[in-house]
């Protein structure tokens, strides 16, 4: 790819990219994403599957002609952009994590049932008692979301999406039990137990946490371009992904 770039003048910038290739596969250009997550206002990005298509994908490669071909022509205003879920992590001693994910947050226990109480805005909607939460964005509604019972969204729906992990629900615990789509104007708070072990993700991301006082899932507007060279509806993705062809 390198070569084949090179060959056509381009200019390799890893610092202040205008254009990041991503060659693998979705969890590739999350890390990607994840490198260039605070130029996200000032960078494109484009998928090669080394395999099928994937949802951040539009090339394979045995693409890599069209690849470069697609690159001369790209033209930044018609990028295709999706939302990102803003997390902002408080901690008791008033310190602050602020990340953007582009498939989903979760926040679970180390090795224990997480309890925690689950705003939404201001309103103090549930007490979950289960393993765990997600948090995801329209586009991450078909990761792990969709593997534990969320929806499918499509991206121009500006919304969060909560799905439960595992959750506990008997005569004594009770949660709603199913996914919630919450409006982008719309605040989601977790307040965890006041527990030492608590495990976040953001996308592929791990980390451990102690003294966590809140986490605060928006939507503030925050978005990652695509360039749109060979852009693959998104319904098409979904049935491709998990349907296949339909005869």
């Amino acid at each position: 790819m390198r070569k084949l770039l090179r060959a056509e003048h381009f200019i390799f910038d890893d610092i202040n990219p205008e254009i990041v290739v991503s060659v693998g596969g979705d969890g590739t250009l999350l890390r990607a994403m994840h490198m260039y997550e605070y130029q996200l206002d000032n960078v494109r990005f484009l998928g090669v599957h080394t395999g099928h298509l994937g949802f951040y994908t539009d090339f394979t490669d045995d693409d890599l002609f069209d690849v470069v071909d697609a690159l001369q022509k790209e033209n930044s205003k018609e990028a295709v952009r999706y939302p990102l879920v803003k997390v902002q992590v408080n901690f008791d001693d008033g310190y602050q994590i602020v990340r953007h994910v582009l498939n989903e947050s979760t926040i679970r226990r180390a090795s224990k049932t997480m309890l925690g109480d689950v705003k939404i805005s201001d309103y103090l909607f549930e007490r979950f008692r289960g393993d765990g939460l997600s948090i995801s964005t329209p586009t991450g509604s078909t990761a792990y979301n969709k593997s534990i019972g969320g929806a499918v969204m499509h991206p121009r729906v500006e919304a969060m999406q909560i799905a439960e992990i595992a959750s506990l629900n008997n005569r004594v615990y009770r949660t709603l039990g199913s996914p919630m789509i919450v409006a982008k104007k719309d605040l989601i708070t977790v307040i965890p137990a006041r527990e030492d072990d608590y495990s976040l993700t953001f996308d592929q991301l791990t980390f451990e946490y102690q003294n966590i006082k809140s986490i605060e899932y928006s939507l503030d507007g925050a978005t990652i371009a695509f360039a749109n060279c060979a852009h693959t509806p998104f319904w098409e993705r979904v049935r491709t992904s998990f349907i296949g062809e339909v005869e």
